[in-house]
């Protein structure tokens, strides 16, 4: 087991161990709300000026939390999700990446626009199970 998962699966014990002592949400779409007020604190510590890197490093790690959280709940395992995650990302970038030649210049706000068109290409094709 990597770091990572051993991160992950740190962040899964600590929350099996609080809900056998009843500190747990009911359901797992409880979770969705305690999910976005987090995403909210984070965005604040990112919108101060100066950003404290400290406050939003501890930022990010809660909205990690809370989405370990969720998929405790969900019984999925989050590594999992996570190197799905990865694959599909590859696969999509992949897309993106035959194009790069045709992109306008790095910098050029239109690049990033031309990119998330090829990108929302790769993801329809996916889902109507078009080959690439």
């Amino acid at each position: 087991m990597s770091g990572s998962d051993l991160t992950l699966h740190h962040a899964m014990s600590l929350q099996a161990d609080a809900a056998l002592d009843g500190f747990d949400w009911p359901v797992a779409l409880d979770l969705f709300d305690k999910i976005v007020e987090e995403l909210r604190e984070l965005r604040a510590e990112l919108e101060a000026e100066p950003a404290d890197p400290v406050r939003v490093l501890d930022e990010l790690g809660d909205v990690m939390f809370c989405v370990v959280n969720l998929a405790r709940k969900l019984q999925l395992d989050p590594s999992e999700a996570l190197a799905g995650a990865n694959r599909k990302f590859e696969r999509r970038y992949e897309h993106v990446r035959k194009y790069l030649h045709a992109f306008p210049a790095i910098g050029d706000p239109a690049r990033l626009e031309c990119m998330e068109a090829r990108w929302q290409e790769a993801k329809t094709k996916e889902k109507h199970g078009e080959p690439e």
